[in-house]
């Protein structure tokens, strides 16, 4: 099977020399298309094409090896049918970086698949699958009969220039084929670019696809041209159409009598934001003020979106669309355009704004007396970075101080509840680069979660909440208000106990099965963990043993928070499902019919998968800043910590970058180590050396492979060289105007959702 990196040579088998692997494929696939007809060897070579002893002698071997699979049965001697399966199922395939695969079936099973079984599935597929019997990885195992539905057929990938075609190896270490390109036009490409290449067919037998150039962007290394890519690689847009931007500047950003006479008036009262230093698109701000009867209000003021994007119209479609403003290190691909995410929309200070708003009158112990959901205009009197509401909560001095003080106060006491009612608290560090005008990375350090994020997070949250509950809570079930909600699963139980057993090699338990017993438990483990160096694997762990979260229409309430109802309110500038929640909701406060629940189920999958996109992408670009930055730290020696082990080696975490590279089994030369699938670990046969999960180890940075996104790190014995175990982590001051360098997040949308 001609791989990634590798030429496709001959189009058959014969003329490059059969392995056992072929056949295996090529007897398969003659099986799974007769599964009623059995066959002996010499009738199995004339369909292989085979015409040679040695290869018929293979034929059998591996006919023998497929009936000690349970993948085959022997009717009668020489004589072989396909072995009955236990069932069929549809699902999502997901591939691992070793080439194999997991299936996760509609009724929430997960089987196993070796990538001589894949069948030409690729990553994210829609696929039906076999189910065999017996277990792999602890997993049932299965075959991909046939491929339902191709989850892309873009890929990005350097492309290689031969005589009278070319091939592209595809960036996408989840993608492991070259695509073949039959004809090009030499003249427009130039061989090593990177282009994106899409697969047009792929013909049952051949080992590659076939594909055709559909645009180039440029040589490999350039900073644009990598972003470009990455967006690119997972389908994303880097620019607006220009008629878009072009109907964004005609829109009509005048407040006029009939908004001021519609609105609730929140321009007197002490309102303002606090978001990143370097964020522009500013939909949340927050009021405060004391009540006559000594209770206090607080407004949660939302962009009003929807008040200039109306449904059906070019823009709105292009954000359904888009789903998603997408972060990336260096920049923000918006999901709308700038003049609305930006100007129109952001509550930028000193300007008038429409907004919808939430309104909450609490008590001193921050509970909810009573609410008011409508359409507000509001004046922000300041802008507040993060740091600058960190100083007036920790000096107690600045601007608007004691209403940031005030609001501290009952964010504190939101949060204290929240945890006591089960909320877990996942506070994984955060790392942010800074990099120079150019793009390239010159430090690295980390971003910490305090009181002024926990001011804002609570807040949002708590609008959230309050939005959810006022329509689900109108009749049981929902059924008459559909509403777009905020779901999170709870986690799944096998994957739950083999967290609890992993820890306890740290000296950790988990206790607890009801969910807010679990709950208080992993927070309990998340304090103890934090500062040691196993923090970020346990924190890493976990998250991979809950649900993921996401939108429905079908509310099941949101575990990870401990809220029966929730939803997302607070983000319209840059999140669609919240767009379709303030419109909702605005027809529902009017006394409006119920809207239809299957279109917004349709939505909000689709907001769901673009979503993970997004974050697949921004992934990416984290890795290539990583990579970039130990460029010139080959040769050094630092601390880490085992982060993955599979059976080609074992993935190492650095302690002071979170930078991961991959240790290969080969390079352990030691011993000769193989893969215990039930402990994963690599165990030295003679030795009895093991390289377990969350073992601290050094490493020696040996390559690193920029287009591939891949650091290769060589497993050291001994001590650390004191001058080379710290890598540059800083916290870099803010950039001078003019000094051509700026600070960018490497997780900056995950800063911005979480105060949501």
């Amino acid at each position: 099977m001609s791989k990634k990196g590798e030429k496709p040579s001959g189009r058959t088998p014969q003329k490059r020399g059969v392995t056992k692997r072929d056949l295996r494929e090529g007897l398969m696939d003659v099986f799974i298309k007769n599964p009623n007809q059995s066959f002996n060897y010499k009738q199995l070579s004339t369909r292989l094409g085979v015409n040679n002893d040695n290869t018929r002698r293979m034929i059998t071997e591996v006919l023998y090896e497929l009936v000690g699979e349970e993948r085959l049965v022997e009717l009668s001697r020489g004589k072989f049918r396909l072995q009955e399966q236990t069932s069929l199922a549809t699902g999502i395939l997901v591939m691992s970086k070793d080439g194999s695969g997991e299936v996760t079936t509609d009724d929430n099973r997960e089987i196993f698949i070796p990538d001589f079984r894949l069948n030409h599935a690729l990553h994210g597929d829609r696929v039906e699958i076999s189910i065999y019997r017996h277990r792999r990885m602890g997993l049932l195992e299965g075959e991909v009969i046939r491929v339902i539905e191709r989850a892309k057929r873009n890929f990005v990938g350097t492309i290689s220039l031969l005589r009278n075609h070319a091939f592209v190896a595809p960036d996408n270490k989840l993608m492991p084929y070259d695509i073949f390109i039959p004809h090009v036009e030499l003249r427009d490409i130039k061989n090593g670019q990177k282009v994106i290449v899409q697969i047009t067919d792929w013909p049952p037998r051949e080992k590659n696809p076939n594909g055709k150039i559909v645009e180039i962007l440029g040589n490999p290394g350039v900073h644009e041209v990598e972003m470009h890519a990455i967006l690119a690689e997972f389908d994303l847009p880097y620019r607006f159409p220009e008629e878009l931007e072009k109907l964004a500047e005609k829109i009509d950003d005048r407040i006029s009598n009939a908004d001021y006479a519609s609105r609730r008036d929140f321009r007197d009262v002490p309102t303002f934001t606090i978001d990143p230093f370097d964020a522009k698109d500013f939909d949340d701000a927050l009021s405060v003020q004391i009540l006559p009867s000594g209770n206090i209000e607080v407004g949660v003021h939302i962009a009003d979106v929807t008040h200039f994007v109306k449904p059906n119209t070019p823009i709105d479609n292009e954000a359904i669309e888009r789903g998603t403003s997408v972060y990336l290190v260096d920049r923000c691909v918006p999901m709308l355009p700038e003049k609305l995410s930006n100007y129109i929309c952001s509550l930028r200070p000193n300007e008038e704004k429409l907004c919808f708003s939430a309104v909450f009158e609490l008590n001193d112990n921050a509970e909810v007396l009573s609410e008011w959901f409508g359409r507000t205009v509001i004046i922000s009197k300041r802008r507040f970075t993060y740091e600058e509401a960190q100083a007036i909560i920790e000096t107690g001095e600045g601007d608007l101080h004691e209403q940031i003080l005030l609001l501290h106060k009952l964010a504190q006491k939101l949060r204290r509840e929240r945890f006591k009612n089960g909320a877990i608290a996942f506070e994984r560090m955060e790392v942010k680069f800074e990099l120079d005008a150019k793009g390239k990375p010159l430090g690295v350090y980390f971003k910490e979660n305090k009181e002024s994020n926990q001011l804002i997070e609570e807040f949002m949250l708590l609008a959230n909440r309050k939005v959810a509950e006022l329509v689900g809570k109108q009749k049981p079930g929902n059924e008459r208000f559909p509403f777009v909600y905020r779901i999170h699963d709870k986690p799944n139980q096998e994957k739950l106990d083999n967290f609890r057993t992993f820890i306890t090699r740290f000296g950790y338990k988990l206790s607890g099965e009801s969910s807010r017993q679990l709950g208080k438990s992993l927070n309990s483990l998340m304090d103890e963990v934090r500062g040691k160096p196993e923090q970020n694997l346990i924190e890493t762990l976990a998250l991979r043993s809950m649900a993921k979260a996401r939108y429905s229409a079908n509310n099941i309430g949101h575990y990870g928070l401990a809220f029966p109802f929730y939803t997302h309110f607070t983000s319209p500038i840059r999140r669609y499902p919240d767009m379709m929640v303030h419109r909702l909701l605005a027809h529902y406060l009017s006394n409006g019919k119920p809207k239809d629940k299957e279109q917004i189920e349709l939505l909000c999958k689709h907001a769901s998968e673009m979503e993970i996109r997004a974050t697949e992408a921004e992934r990416a670009s984290i890795k290539y800043k990583q990579v970039e930055f130990m460029q010139d730290k080959v040769g050094q020696v630092f601390m880490g910590v085992i982060s993955g082990v599979t059976n080609f080696g074992i993935f190492v975490e650095l302690s002071d970058s979170q930078c991961e590279g991959l240790v290969a089994m080969r390079d352990l030369d030691d011993d000769y180590y193989q893969f215990d699938e039930e402990t994963y670990a690599l165990v030295g046969k003679r030795t009895g050396r093991r390289f377990q999960l969350g073992d601290p180890v050094k490493v020696e940075v040996w390559r690193t492979n920029l287009a591939k996104k891949q650091l290769d790190f060589r497993l050291v014995d001994g001590e650390v060289h004191p001058g080379n175990s710290q890598l540059q982590v800083n916290r870099p001051q803010r950039a001078k105007k003019g000094s051509g360098s700026k600070t960018h997040s490497m997780s900056r949308s995950t800063s911005k959702r979480r105060k949501k």
